[in-house]
Protein backbone atom coordinates (compact mmCIF):
# COMPACT_ATOMS: atom_id res chain seq x y z
CA UNK A 1 0.00 0.00 0.00
CA UNK A 2 1.25 3.50 -1.17
CA UNK A 3 2.36 5.47 2.18
CA UNK A 4 0.05 9.07 1.86
CA UNK A 5 2.05 12.26 0.82
CA UNK A 6 1.79 13.76 3.95
CA UNK A 7 2.93 10.95 5.44
CA UNK A 8 5.70 10.01 3.74
CA UNK A 9 7.29 13.79 4.03
CA UNK A 10 7.01 14.18 7.91
CA UNK A 11 9.77 11.74 9.89
CA UNK A 12 7.24 11.94 12.64
CA UNK A 13 4.35 10.89 11.32
CA UNK A 14 6.21 8.11 9.52
CA UNK A 15 7.77 6.68 12.57
CA UNK A 16 4.18 7.00 14.20
CA UNK A 17 2.43 5.15 11.05
CA UNK A 18 4.97 2.56 11.08
CA UNK A 19 4.96 1.77 14.78
CA UNK A 20 1.44 1.40 14.84
CA UNK A 21 1.36 -1.68 13.32
CA UNK A 22 3.84 -2.96 15.30
CA UNK A 23 1.90 -1.70 18.60
CA UNK A 24 -1.35 -3.36 17.50
CA UNK A 25 0.30 -6.72 17.16
CA UNK A 26 1.86 -6.65 20.30
CA UNK A 27 -1.08 -5.29 21.60
CA UNK A 28 -3.47 -8.66 20.58
CA UNK A 29 -0.26 -10.52 22.12
CA UNK A 30 -0.21 -8.83 25.10
CA UNK A 31 -3.72 -9.24 25.60
CA UNK A 32 -3.73 -13.08 24.99
CA UNK A 33 -0.92 -13.21 27.74
CA UNK A 34 -1.90 -11.35 30.10
CA UNK A 35 -5.33 -13.12 29.99
CA UNK A 36 -3.51 -16.46 30.48
CA UNK A 37 -1.52 -14.99 33.42
CA UNK A 38 -4.46 -13.61 35.20
CA UNK A 39 -6.23 -16.73 34.90
CA UNK A 40 -3.46 -19.50 36.09
CA UNK A 41 -2.07 -17.38 38.78
CA UNK A 42 -4.71 -14.73 39.84
CA UNK A 43 -4.10 -10.86 40.98
CA UNK A 44 -1.31 -12.19 43.66
CA UNK A 45 0.43 -13.86 41.22
CA UNK A 46 0.14 -10.70 38.50
CA UNK A 47 1.91 -9.02 41.78
CA UNK A 48 4.77 -11.31 41.84
CA UNK A 49 5.45 -11.05 38.16
CA UNK A 50 5.27 -7.20 38.54
CA UNK A 51 8.26 -6.91 41.52
CA UNK A 52 10.07 -9.42 39.33
CA UNK A 53 9.39 -7.03 35.69
CA UNK A 54 10.71 -4.01 37.92
CA UNK A 55 13.83 -5.49 38.49
CA UNK A 56 15.20 -6.10 35.09
CA UNK A 57 15.28 -2.17 34.13
CA UNK A 58 17.33 -1.98 37.08
CA UNK A 59 19.73 -5.12 35.83
CA UNK A 60 19.50 -3.10 32.76
CA UNK A 61 20.34 0.15 34.16
CA UNK A 62 23.22 -0.81 36.57
CA UNK A 63 24.94 -3.18 33.83
CA UNK A 64 25.10 -0.41 31.22
CA UNK A 65 25.92 2.41 33.65
CA UNK A 66 22.48 3.86 32.67
CA UNK A 67 24.60 4.31 29.44
CA UNK A 68 21.71 4.35 26.78
CA UNK A 69 20.13 7.38 26.32
CA UNK A 70 23.64 8.98 26.06
CA UNK A 71 24.56 6.28 23.34
CA UNK A 72 21.58 7.57 21.24
CA UNK A 73 22.40 11.16 21.97
CA UNK A 74 26.30 10.65 20.36
CA UNK A 75 25.32 8.17 18.24
CA UNK A 76 22.78 11.12 16.60
CA UNK A 77 25.57 13.62 16.84
CA UNK A 78 28.36 11.48 15.89
CA UNK A 79 26.98 8.95 13.02
CA UNK A 80 29.50 10.08 10.42
CA UNK A 81 32.60 10.37 12.63
CA UNK A 82 33.64 6.85 12.74
CA UNK A 83 36.65 7.95 15.18
CA UNK A 84 34.29 9.64 17.58
CA UNK A 85 31.81 6.55 17.63
CA UNK A 86 35.21 3.89 18.01
CA UNK A 87 35.83 6.31 21.40
CA UNK A 88 32.06 5.91 22.55
CA UNK A 89 32.16 2.45 21.72
CA UNK A 90 35.31 1.60 23.76
CA UNK A 91 34.10 3.25 26.43
CA UNK A 92 30.77 1.38 26.16
CA UNK A 93 32.54 -2.04 26.15
CA UNK A 94 35.26 -1.40 29.22
CA UNK A 95 32.23 -0.24 31.28
CA UNK A 96 30.04 -3.46 30.05
CA UNK A 97 32.95 -5.83 30.98
CA UNK A 98 33.42 -4.58 34.12
CA UNK A 99 29.51 -4.52 35.43
CA UNK A 100 28.34 -7.47 34.01
CA UNK A 101 30.88 -9.15 35.68
CA UNK A 102 30.03 -7.36 39.29
CA UNK A 103 26.53 -8.12 38.36
CA UNK A 104 26.92 -11.89 37.91
CA UNK A 105 28.62 -12.25 40.88
CA UNK A 106 26.13 -9.97 43.11
CA UNK A 107 22.85 -11.98 41.44
CA UNK A 108 24.13 -15.45 41.39
CA UNK A 109 26.01 -15.55 44.80
CA UNK A 110 23.49 -13.35 46.70
CA UNK A 111 20.79 -15.03 45.13
CA UNK A 112 19.18 -16.17 48.00
CA UNK A 113 19.42 -12.67 49.98
CA UNK A 114 17.35 -10.90 46.91
CA UNK A 115 14.72 -13.53 47.21
CA UNK A 116 14.26 -12.69 50.69
CA UNK A 117 14.06 -9.45 50.12
CA UNK A 118 12.07 -9.05 47.13
CA UNK A 119 9.90 -12.17 48.13
CA UNK A 120 9.41 -12.12 51.96
CA UNK A 121 6.51 -14.12 52.09
CA UNK A 122 8.92 -17.43 52.18
CA UNK A 123 8.48 -18.52 48.20
CA UNK A 124 11.94 -19.49 46.81
CA UNK A 125 12.84 -18.11 43.79
CA UNK A 126 16.59 -18.04 44.09
CA UNK A 127 16.75 -19.87 40.82
CA UNK A 128 15.45 -16.87 38.90
CA UNK A 129 18.48 -14.82 40.29
CA UNK A 130 20.71 -17.16 39.53
CA UNK A 131 18.87 -17.18 35.86
CA UNK A 132 19.20 -13.47 35.73
CA UNK A 133 23.03 -13.37 36.51
CA UNK A 134 23.86 -15.61 33.01
CA UNK A 135 21.14 -13.36 31.14
CA UNK A 136 23.22 -10.10 32.44
CA UNK A 137 25.65 -9.78 29.44
CA UNK A 138 22.48 -10.45 27.32
CA UNK A 139 20.53 -7.39 29.07
CA UNK A 140 23.91 -5.18 28.69
CA UNK A 141 24.48 -5.97 25.06
CA UNK A 142 21.07 -5.34 24.17
CA UNK A 143 20.53 -2.32 25.99
CA UNK A 144 23.84 -0.93 24.41
CA UNK A 145 22.98 -1.82 20.57
CA UNK A 146 19.50 -1.11 20.99
CA UNK A 147 21.07 2.65 22.15
CA UNK A 148 22.76 2.55 18.57
CA UNK A 149 19.54 1.46 16.54
CA UNK A 150 17.60 4.68 18.37
CA UNK A 151 20.85 7.13 17.39
CA UNK A 152 20.57 5.89 13.99
CA UNK A 153 17.00 6.42 13.75
CA UNK A 154 16.93 2.94 12.10
CA UNK A 155 13.00 3.05 12.55
CA UNK A 156 12.53 -0.38 10.12
CA UNK A 157 14.86 -2.36 11.87
CA UNK A 158 13.61 -1.20 15.22
CA UNK A 159 10.10 -2.36 14.27
CA UNK A 160 11.23 -5.55 13.00
CA UNK A 161 13.49 -6.61 15.86
CA UNK A 162 11.02 -4.95 18.22
CA UNK A 163 7.68 -7.41 16.75
CA UNK A 164 10.18 -10.85 16.34
CA UNK A 165 11.15 -10.60 20.22
CA UNK A 166 7.72 -9.71 21.50
CA UNK A 167 6.27 -12.36 19.66
CA UNK A 168 9.08 -15.20 20.82
CA UNK A 169 8.86 -13.57 24.31
CA UNK A 170 4.49 -14.39 24.14
CA UNK A 171 5.71 -18.32 23.22
CA UNK A 172 8.26 -18.80 25.80
CA UNK A 173 6.41 -17.38 28.75
CA UNK A 174 2.81 -18.99 27.68
CA UNK A 175 4.68 -22.15 27.21
CA UNK A 176 6.83 -21.90 30.72
CA UNK A 177 3.58 -20.70 32.51
CA UNK A 178 1.69 -24.21 31.26
CA UNK A 179 4.59 -26.28 32.08
CA UNK A 180 5.32 -24.71 36.07
CA UNK A 181 3.07 -22.35 36.33
CA UNK A 182 4.62 -19.49 38.04
CA UNK A 183 8.02 -20.98 38.13
CA UNK A 184 8.10 -20.85 34.77
CA UNK A 185 6.41 -17.65 34.06
CA UNK A 186 9.27 -15.83 36.45
CA UNK A 187 11.80 -18.08 34.52
CA UNK A 188 10.77 -17.21 31.05
CA UNK A 189 10.89 -13.36 32.11
CA UNK A 190 14.14 -13.92 33.53
CA UNK A 191 15.81 -15.11 30.17
CA UNK A 192 13.96 -13.77 27.65
CA UNK A 193 16.68 -10.80 27.48
CA UNK A 194 18.70 -13.70 26.01
CA UNK A 195 16.10 -14.23 23.37
CA UNK A 196 16.15 -10.72 22.61
CA UNK A 197 19.98 -9.70 22.47
CA UNK A 198 19.56 -12.98 19.48
CA UNK A 199 17.25 -11.53 17.05
CA UNK A 200 18.30 -8.36 17.57
CA UNK A 201 21.88 -9.38 16.72
CA UNK A 202 21.05 -11.38 13.78
CA UNK A 203 18.87 -8.60 12.09
CA UNK A 204 20.68 -6.01 13.08
CA UNK A 205 24.32 -7.37 12.65
CA UNK A 206 25.29 -5.82 9.16
CA UNK A 207 24.34 -2.88 9.95
CA UNK A 208 26.25 -2.89 13.30
CA UNK A 209 29.35 -3.27 10.94
CA UNK A 210 29.15 -0.52 9.49
CA UNK A 211 29.84 2.08 12.38
CA UNK A 212 31.30 -0.68 14.99
CA UNK A 213 34.57 -2.23 13.97
CA UNK A 214 35.18 -4.22 16.96
CA UNK A 215 38.87 -5.13 16.02
CA UNK A 216 39.83 -1.11 16.95
CA UNK A 217 37.63 -1.86 20.43
CA UNK A 218 40.51 -0.62 22.77
CA UNK A 219 40.46 -1.32 26.50
CA UNK A 220 40.31 2.60 27.10
CA UNK A 221 37.40 5.10 28.31
CA UNK A 222 37.76 8.26 26.66
CA UNK A 223 33.90 9.10 27.11
CA UNK A 224 33.88 8.44 30.68
CA UNK A 225 33.11 12.20 31.73
CA UNK A 226 30.46 12.54 28.58
CA UNK A 227 28.84 9.65 30.03
CA UNK A 228 28.86 9.37 33.87
CA UNK A 229 25.88 12.63 33.66
CA UNK A 230 23.55 9.72 32.05
CA UNK A 231 24.61 7.29 34.50
CA UNK A 232 23.37 9.56 37.00
CA UNK A 233 20.35 10.22 35.48
CA UNK A 234 19.30 6.41 34.44
CA UNK A 235 20.46 5.50 38.20
CA UNK A 236 17.68 7.77 39.70
CA UNK A 237 15.21 7.71 36.86
CA UNK A 238 15.56 3.53 36.65
CA UNK A 239 16.80 2.07 39.93
CA UNK A 240 14.82 4.79 42.53
CA UNK A 241 12.17 4.79 40.28
CA UNK A 242 11.17 0.95 39.94
CA UNK A 243 12.34 0.72 43.89
CA UNK A 244 9.41 2.88 44.82
CA UNK A 245 6.97 0.81 42.56
CA UNK A 246 8.28 -2.19 44.29
CA UNK A 247 7.51 -0.57 47.21
CA UNK A 248 4.77 0.78 47.35
CA UNK A 249 3.24 -2.45 46.09
CA UNK A 250 4.71 -4.39 49.62
CA UNK A 251 2.65 -1.31 50.91
CA UNK A 252 -0.54 -2.08 48.92
CA UNK A 253 0.10 -5.74 50.17
CA UNK A 254 0.64 -4.82 53.87
CA UNK A 255 -2.19 -2.11 54.14
CA UNK A 256 -4.63 -3.89 52.30
CA UNK A 257 -4.49 -6.89 50.47
CA UNK A 258 -2.09 -8.53 48.12
CA UNK A 259 -5.60 -8.66 45.81
CA UNK A 260 -5.24 -5.14 45.55
CA UNK A 261 -1.55 -5.20 44.94
CA UNK A 262 -2.36 -7.43 41.74
CA UNK A 263 -5.39 -5.05 40.77
CA UNK A 264 -2.98 -1.95 40.53
CA UNK A 265 -0.30 -4.14 38.85
CA UNK A 266 -2.62 -5.41 36.07
CA UNK A 267 -3.36 -1.31 35.38
CA UNK A 268 -0.14 -0.74 35.13
CA UNK A 269 0.65 -3.38 33.07
CA UNK A 270 -2.28 -2.32 31.05
CA UNK A 271 -0.61 1.32 30.86
CA UNK A 272 2.83 0.12 29.71
CA UNK A 273 1.22 -1.59 26.49
CA UNK A 274 -0.51 2.07 25.05
CA UNK A 275 2.47 3.88 26.24
CA UNK A 276 4.72 1.78 24.71
CA UNK A 277 3.43 3.38 21.82
CA UNK A 278 4.83 6.74 22.80
CA UNK A 279 8.11 5.23 24.35
CA UNK A 280 9.42 3.89 20.99
CA UNK A 281 8.44 7.18 19.40
CA UNK A 282 10.62 9.22 22.10
CA UNK A 283 13.91 7.62 21.66
CA UNK A 284 13.76 7.25 17.99
CA UNK A 285 13.10 10.21 16.89
CA UNK A 286 12.53 12.77 19.92
CA UNK A 287 16.00 12.83 21.56
CA UNK A 288 17.84 12.29 18.59
CA UNK A 289 15.67 15.28 17.05
CA UNK A 290 16.28 17.48 19.95
CA UNK A 291 20.05 16.78 20.52
CA UNK A 292 21.13 18.32 16.68
CA UNK A 293 18.33 21.62 17.62
CA UNK A 294 20.59 24.74 18.59
CA UNK A 295 18.03 27.46 19.72
CA UNK A 296 14.62 27.75 21.98
CA UNK A 297 12.65 28.75 18.76
CA UNK A 298 13.02 25.59 16.69
CA UNK A 299 12.92 23.48 20.15
CA UNK A 300 9.48 25.25 20.97
CA UNK A 301 8.38 24.70 17.62
CA UNK A 302 9.53 20.66 17.90
CA UNK A 303 7.84 20.37 20.79
CA UNK A 304 4.29 21.89 18.95
CA UNK A 305 5.00 19.76 16.04
CA UNK A 306 4.76 16.76 18.11
CA UNK A 307 2.21 17.74 20.99
CA UNK A 308 0.35 18.60 17.43
CA UNK A 309 0.80 14.92 16.33
CA UNK A 310 0.74 12.78 18.75
CA UNK A 311 -1.64 14.01 21.82
CA UNK A 312 -4.92 14.12 20.19
CA UNK A 313 -4.06 10.29 19.14
CA UNK A 314 -3.73 9.57 22.78
CA UNK A 315 -6.45 11.13 23.98
CA UNK A 316 -8.55 9.44 21.40
CA UNK A 317 -7.31 6.22 22.29
CA UNK A 318 -7.58 7.53 25.86
CA UNK A 319 -10.81 8.10 25.90
CA UNK A 320 -11.92 4.81 23.99
CA UNK A 321 -10.17 2.27 26.37
CA UNK A 322 -12.12 4.30 29.55
CA UNK A 323 -15.38 4.20 27.95
CA UNK A 324 -14.71 0.08 27.07
CA UNK A 325 -12.72 -0.33 30.10
CA UNK A 326 -15.26 -3.25 32.04
CA UNK A 327 -14.81 -4.95 28.18
CA UNK A 328 -10.94 -4.27 28.17
CA UNK A 329 -10.24 -5.96 32.06
CA UNK A 330 -12.83 -8.75 30.98
CA UNK A 331 -11.26 -9.41 27.34
CA UNK A 332 -7.17 -9.40 29.48
CA UNK A 333 -7.70 -10.14 32.45
CA UNK A 334 -11.44 -11.67 32.93
CA UNK A 335 -14.14 -11.15 35.56
CA UNK A 336 -12.21 -11.33 38.49
CA UNK A 337 -10.32 -8.60 38.16
CA UNK A 338 -13.47 -6.16 37.16
CA UNK A 339 -12.50 -4.48 40.97
CA UNK A 340 -9.79 -2.54 39.11
CA UNK A 341 -12.25 -0.38 37.06
CA UNK A 342 -12.28 2.52 39.63
CA UNK A 343 -8.46 2.38 38.93
CA UNK A 344 -9.15 3.69 35.35
CA UNK A 345 -9.80 7.33 35.63
CA UNK A 346 -6.87 8.51 37.08
CA UNK A 347 -4.46 6.66 35.38
CA UNK A 348 -5.72 7.46 31.96
CA UNK A 349 -5.68 11.12 33.33
CA UNK A 350 -2.06 10.82 34.92
CA UNK A 351 -0.72 9.11 31.53
CA UNK A 352 -1.92 11.84 29.47
CA UNK A 353 -0.55 14.36 31.61
CA UNK A 354 2.57 12.35 31.78
CA UNK A 355 3.51 12.14 28.04
CA UNK A 356 3.10 15.41 28.05
CA UNK A 357 5.74 16.49 30.13
CA UNK A 358 8.17 13.51 29.21
CA UNK A 359 8.39 15.11 25.58
CA UNK A 360 9.58 18.10 26.60
CA UNK A 361 11.42 16.11 29.57
CA UNK A 362 13.40 15.21 27.15
CA UNK A 363 15.37 17.91 27.16
CA UNK A 364 17.21 16.79 29.78
CA UNK A 365 18.69 13.78 28.04
CA UNK A 366 18.99 15.47 24.73
CA UNK A 367 21.31 18.04 25.91
CA UNK A 368 22.81 16.22 29.44
CA UNK A 369 21.31 18.66 32.13
CA UNK A 370 22.12 15.98 34.75
CA UNK A 371 21.31 18.30 37.37
CA UNK A 372 17.69 19.47 36.57
CA UNK A 373 16.91 15.91 35.58
CA UNK A 374 18.02 14.28 38.59
CA UNK A 375 16.23 17.54 40.44
CA UNK A 376 12.92 17.42 38.67
CA UNK A 377 12.87 13.42 39.22
CA UNK A 378 14.02 13.13 42.36
CA UNK A 379 10.75 15.49 43.01
CA UNK A 380 8.87 13.36 41.33
CA UNK A 381 9.20 10.33 42.81
CA UNK A 382 9.14 11.73 46.29
CA UNK A 383 5.70 13.49 45.09
CA UNK A 384 4.61 10.26 43.86
CA UNK A 385 5.83 8.12 47.02
CA UNK A 386 4.44 10.30 49.74
CA UNK A 387 1.02 11.16 48.22
CA UNK A 388 1.12 7.25 47.37
CA UNK A 389 1.01 6.63 51.04
CA UNK A 390 -1.26 9.28 51.99
CA UNK A 391 -3.89 8.78 49.44
CA UNK A 392 -4.25 4.58 50.14
CA UNK A 393 -4.94 5.68 53.61
CA UNK A 394 -7.88 7.82 52.47
CA UNK A 395 -8.82 5.87 49.06
CA UNK A 396 -7.48 2.47 49.33
CA UNK A 397 -6.04 1.00 45.90
CA UNK A 398 -7.90 3.66 44.09
CA UNK A 399 -5.01 5.96 45.61
CA UNK A 400 -2.26 5.24 44.32
CA UNK A 401 -3.41 6.06 40.35
CA UNK A 402 -5.29 9.00 42.23
CA UNK A 403 -1.63 10.28 43.37
CA UNK A 404 0.06 9.10 39.85
CA UNK A 405 -2.56 11.98 38.81
CA UNK A 406 -1.26 14.28 41.05
CA UNK A 407 2.29 13.63 40.56
CA UNK A 408 2.54 14.23 37.30
CA UNK A 409 0.49 17.33 36.84
CA UNK A 410 2.95 19.09 39.68
CA UNK A 411 6.21 17.61 37.56
CA UNK A 412 4.47 19.46 34.18
CA UNK A 413 4.46 22.31 35.87
CA UNK A 414 8.20 22.06 37.07
CA UNK A 415 9.26 20.90 33.67
CA UNK A 416 8.01 23.97 32.52
CA UNK A 417 9.07 26.24 34.89
CA UNK A 418 12.80 24.74 34.62
CA UNK A 419 12.78 24.84 30.85
CA UNK A 420 11.32 28.13 30.83
CA UNK A 421 13.89 29.44 28.58
CA UNK A 422 13.94 26.79 26.06
CA UNK A 423 10.00 26.94 26.13
CA UNK A 424 8.99 31.02 25.95
CA UNK A 425 12.55 32.81 25.35
CA UNK A 426 14.57 33.15 22.07
CA UNK A 427 18.36 31.86 23.26
CA UNK A 428 20.72 29.60 22.30
CA UNK A 429 20.34 26.48 23.73
CA UNK A 430 23.03 25.51 25.96
CA UNK A 431 24.34 21.62 27.05
CA UNK A 432 24.45 20.54 30.61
Amino acid sequence: MKVPAFIKDNLLLKITSLNSGSIGVRTVLAVVSQRIIAEKLGPAGVAFIGDLRNVIPMIQSFSTLGMFNGIVKYVAEHKEDKEELLKLFSTTFVYLFFTSVISFCVLFFGASYWNELLFPDGDDFSFIFKALAIAVPFIALHRIFYGIINGLSAYKKFVKIELISYCLGVVLLIALLYYKNLNGALFAIAILPIMQFCVLFYFFSKTLKEYLDYKKISFTIPYRNKLFGFTIMSFVATLLGNFVEIDLRGHLKNQISETDAGYWTAMTNLSRQYLMFSSAILTLYVIPRFTVIKTSIEFRKEVFNIYKTLLPLFAVGMVLIFVLKDWVIDITHGEDFLAMRTLFKWQLLGDFIKVASIIIGHQFLAKKMVKEFVVTELVSLVLFYSLSTFFIKEMGAEGIVFAHFIRYILYFIIVLIVLRKYMFGDNNLREG
